[in-house]
């Protein structure tokens, strides 16, 4: 049975409401959705008065699709699966792949499939779900803290991986 509404409340908290930050090259964003990502789901241009009165069942479609499904989800181990789908809706779901993949010693192709699958149940039944929890979160915290803009959203994203590790370790 899926999680993805349960994950998609944590990660709606993280992501917040409407901002346009200058420094932020997403741009016009609203419930973690950027105006680009919400014009191609709608297939046309949008008002910023549009973004500003996105809705979570506007955006929810957009997750399930684009984020929870790409990172197969439904097939993760349950709190791990929040561990990527949040990576994957912060940093690109390639990115958020390709980070599990190198820390379980898989081919990083950015698609989990079956062999990532199999790698990862290797990988969990060695090393156990909260420590793979605890290693993909420090991975992705480093991830961070290389971009150049982690001076002005480093506090943010640290918490964020906190945060979303403690939930992961309580969905276990």
């Amino acid at each position: 049975m899926s999680n993805f509404d349960y994950c998609l409340k944590i990660i709606l908290h993280h992501e917040g409401g409407y901002v346009n930050h200058p420094e932020d090259p997403g741009g016009m964003t609203n419930l973690g959705v950027t105006k680009r990502v919400y014009e191609d789901w709608v297939g046309y241009a949008v008002s910023e008065h549009t973004m500003q009165n996105l809705t979570e069942e506007d955006v929810a479609p957009i997750y399930k699709k684009n984020y929870w499904d790409r990172v197969k989800g439904d097939e993760l181990p349950e709190g791990l699966n929040l561990c990527v789908f949040d990576f994957g809706v912060n940093a690109g779901t390639g990115r958020a792949a390709k980070y599990l993949q190198v820390m379980i010693g898989t081919v990083a192709d950015g698609g989990i499939g079956p062999n990532t699958l199999r790698a990862l149940d290797e990988y969990v039944s060695l090393h156990g779900l909260n420590e793979t929890i605890d290693n993909y979160q420090a991975n992705r915290q480093r991830y961070y803290e290389k971009l150049k803009t982690f001076k002005t959203f480093g506090r943010g994203w640290t918490r964020r991986v906190f945060e979303t590790t403690q939930s992961a370790l309580k969905m276990i």
